[in-house]
């Protein structure tokens, strides 16, 4: 535990430092909320998030106003990761669930680090885990255990359950990272409802495999989430294709979806580094806080 500790930790300095140097001193951190304290109202700007409009005083006629905030010194942070069975699609290296599982690490220790409560659901198509927030080093290590040790008790995703249930939960306006592959359907309204409560951050999983599967003739597909089987001709009628325009179509509605309801959107990949994704989010926060 402990050099995976260090592990992490050596991403998330690395991470600091590319924002400090790219940013040059404007940098703020993921965490940074848009507030969570009533302080004042002010005229409506471009680019302003419309769940601040205060709409009773805009109905006087005398233009548009929206609601400032003070930060709030002990906001929350919770991670929602999805650990169901798509999630070990994958090469030996490197599977989905591995790239969830890092993120959440190197995202804990940057929060704690920024003096945030921390908190984790992991999430099948039941609550896996729980770990309620708290500040300091002893929960990051506590959430880090229950990320990398924890054996599931149910391969299947229900991602609407996951929101619904993390609805019921969280009762105080908080910032929300969600870790999954989204390969699942029925989760858009719970997803609506929780980005009009929280501060919401969607990072979707990749894997090259789920949009270029190679022409290799009659193959077996094994389901993990179901246990079976399915023996599929991928050199038969387009099936490549099919599978490619499908996974580019489920990611493009996902990601109009987050743009609708004021989700950030990240996506990342197997194969990729994940401080360049990450620093990418960063900036997209920073100015969404700047027009704010």
């Amino acid at each position: 535990m402990n050099q995976l500790v260090k592990k992490l930790r050596r991403y998330e300095i690395m991470l600091r430092k590319v924002a400090n140097n790219h940013l040059q001193g404007d940098y703020q951190s993921i965490f940074k909320g848009a507030g969570l304290e009533f302080d004042d109202l002010r005229p409506y700007q471009y680019g302003d998030d419309i769940r601040t409009i205060e709409w009773k005083v805009s109905a006087k006629g005398h233009g548009t106003f929206v609601k400032t905030y003070k930060e709030d010194k002990d906001q929350s942070v919770f991670f929602l990761l999805d650990i169901s069975g798509s999630q070990e699609t994958g090469g030996k290296t490197r599977k989905k669930i591995d790239l969830g599982k890092e993120i959440a690490g190197v995202l804990t220790l940057a929060a704690v680090f920024e003096g945030s409560q921390v908190g984790l659901v992991s999430y099948s198509n039941q609550k896996e885990n729980l770990v309620m927030p708290s500040k300091g080093p002893r929960q990051a290590v506590k959430i880090i255990k229950a990320v990398f040790n924890h054996k599931n008790n149910s391969l299947k995703t229900d991602l609407k359950g996951m929101f619904t249930f993390c609805l019921n939960l969280i009762k105080k306006r908080s910032i929300i990272i969600i870790i999954s592959d989204f390969i699942d359907e029925g989760y858009e309204n719970p997803l609506k409802a929780l980005a009009n409560k929280h501060d919401v951050v969607a990072i979707q999983l990749t894997d090259p495999l789920e949009s270029a599967l190679p022409s290799l003739g009659i193959v077996p597909l094994y389901d993990k989430e179901n246990g079976k089987t399915t023996w599929v001709n991928t050199a038969f009628g387009g099936f490549s294709k099919k599978i490619f325009k499908s996974f580019y179509a489920d990611r493009e509605s996902l990601r109009t979806l987050c743009k609708k309801n004021q989700v950030n959107y990240l996506q990342i990949g197997t194969g990729q580094d994940i401080v360049l994704p990450l620093m990418e989010l960063f900036k997209t926060r920073n100015r969404s806080m700047k027009r704010g």
